[in-house]
């Protein structure tokens, strides 16, 4: 259970710090990790989170940045797929999504 100084967010919080992300990533040619932090006033782990489902959506390319000393290596992320090709990946997904609404509540009063 989160303590009252973690908060988890919900699937709907988590796509809109996507979303959040990507407008951000999309008036970039590169930026870091914490760049993204800065900008959005989002936390690491909400970032980290995020970039990973990006990643994993082919949608984001992640580079490791050398840097001197120790410590963990910077990130710099980048859109992997033109801005556009993405809003119309997520415009068919919504699509889908109103399409399965539609047809339920078709269900539904067939039933009436």
């Amino acid at each position: 259970m989160p303590t009252s100084r973690e908060v988890r967010l919900s699937r709907r919080d988590e796509t809109l710090v996507d979303l959040l992300i990507l407008v951000f990533l999309s008036k970039r040619d590169e930026t870091t990790s914490v760049e993204i932090e800065k900008a959005t006033g989002l936390r690491q782990p909400e970032v980290s989170i995020a970039m990973q489902e990006l990643r994993r959506r082919k949608w984001v390319d992640k580079r490791d940045i050398k840097k001197e000393g120790k410590g963990r290596p910077v990130h710099s992320y980048r859109l992997s797929v033109p801005w556009a090709d993405i809003l119309a990946q997520i415009d068919r997904e919504e699509q889908a999504k109103i399409d399965r609404i539609e047809a339920n509540r078709k269900k539904l009063k067939s039933f009436a």
